[in-house]
């Protein structure tokens, strides 16, 4: 066990331990609960939810809903309604429940990298997303987890335990996703994620760091557009938000009077011919899309990004107008402009330094790199190994 003053750091080996288990063709729905207020009483059906549930679906696919059991069904003490005129009272029960659909094309399969009785940390793959939100319900790491959870040797064990991300990994980024076990260790990396961005400024060794305070640090791969000429680069531009349409709370974009960003960039490989560039990047806070920002910022965004490019702004430029065409089911259509969990980029989070919360251990972890992240040395040594693998 490492203490506080020592540099001891635990590499921990690549595990080859997967699960998952395939998607159904439709999800389980969603229902969504309310007690009418009295701030709400006096309000009809149809006002109550286009006004509380605006991003789910625009006036006109509301209307559809509530008209269309097909879809929707709303309760009010009970008792189904259809009628979006009807006037709400205060203290009723409303329950809205959208029948299950089906969610766009996600992956399902988990690498295991870790693995204690507090953590587990996971090789995301590139194209699923890590919580529930918009389109993507079911088809999420957290089911995966809890459906893992549900599946474990001991029943009492599964009783016990509840395993849930602590941070986010944009739905295109793949690479190594911590997750808490246990409800000590989520209370505990949360608060390191949320000091390690208080820290932003803090630059040194990453063990140092560790040491000195900072109980956390992510390094990341990506694949740039053009050639950065910089060998080393600071980027501590803020991010912030701005309206964007189909992004209910907001697109981060760099932003002068947002909230401040660290990013340290590292160039490992310059592809002339390819106008593109290899470069590590470790963060030192965790805003939102800050890699993909920070990068575009300097006029290098992220090789395939469909959302950011030079200047950390959206490729699409602020809009106050609001699609209220709506799908079969109600809601809104797909957004036509770019959105930040479409995919087409390269980014890995590659390597984790972890102050562990019960040990106090320094474990650094690691994720394999897609080949496209790899540099020539680096794929050269993975093919020789591979050969002499493939001999013994």
């Amino acid at each position: 066990m490492a203490n506080s003053n020592a540099l001891e750091t635990t590499t921990v080996e690549e595990s080859r331990s997967f699960f998952g288990l395939p998607w159904p063709d439709l999800n389980d729905g969603l229902y969504y609960s309310d007690a009418v207020s009295s701030s709400d009483s006096e309000l009809t059906l149809i006002e109550f939810y286009s006004g509380k549930y605006k991003n789910s679906a625009p006036l006109q696919g509301w209307l559809q809903r509530i008209h269309n059991g097909q879809f929707l069904q709303i309760t009010i003490d009970g008792v189904v309604v259809k009628e979006h005129n009807t006037v709400l009272r205060v203290g009723s029960e409303l329950v809205y429940y959208r029948l299950p659909w089906n969610e766009p094309n996600a992956p399902y399969m988990l690498q295991v990298l870790y693995e204690d009785d507090d953590l587990i940390a996971l090789n995301k793959p590139s194209g699923l997303q890590v919580l529930p939100g918009g389109l993507f319900q079911q088809r999420t790491v957290l089911t995966q987890l809890q459906w893992w959870a549900k599946n474990q040797t001991s029943s009492l064990l599964s009783q016990e335990l509840h395993p849930v991300p602590v941070h986010r990994l944009g739905r295109g980024t793949s690479g190594i996703l911590l997750c808490a076990k246990s409800k000590f260790a989520k209370t505990h990396l949360a608060a390191y994620f949320a000091d390690g961005t208080s820290r932003v400024g803090d630059i040194g060794d990453t063990t140092t760091k560790l040491v000195k305070g900072r109980k956390i640090s992510k390094i990341y791969r990506a694949l740039v557009d053009g050639i950065l000429k910089e060998d080393k680069v600071i980027i501590n531009q803020p991010i912030g938000t701005v309206r964007y349409p189909g992004v209910a709370k907001g697109l981060y974009v760099a932003l002068p009077s947002g909230k401040p960003a660290l990013s340290k960039v590292e160039t490992l490989e310059r592809d002339v011919q390819g106008n593109r560039t290899l470069v590590q990047v470790e963060i030192e806070s965790g805003r939102p899309h800050q890699i993909r920002i920070h990068l575009s910022f300097i006029g290098h965004p992220l090789l395939g990004d469909p959302l950011y490019v030079v200047g950390g702004q959206p490729k699409c430029a602020e809009s106050e107008s609001v699609d209220e065409s709506f799908a079969q089911d109600g809601g809104y259509q797909r957004p036509t402009k770019p959105v930040p969990g479409d995919c087409g980029y390269h980014l890995h989070a590659h390597q984790l330094f972890l102050l562990h919360p019960t040990t106090n251990e320094v474990i650094k972890i690691t994720a394999a790199l897609p080949p496209i992240l790899q540099t020539r040395t680096e794929t050269e040594i993975l093919m020789e190994v591979n050969g002499a693998e493939q001999q013994n």
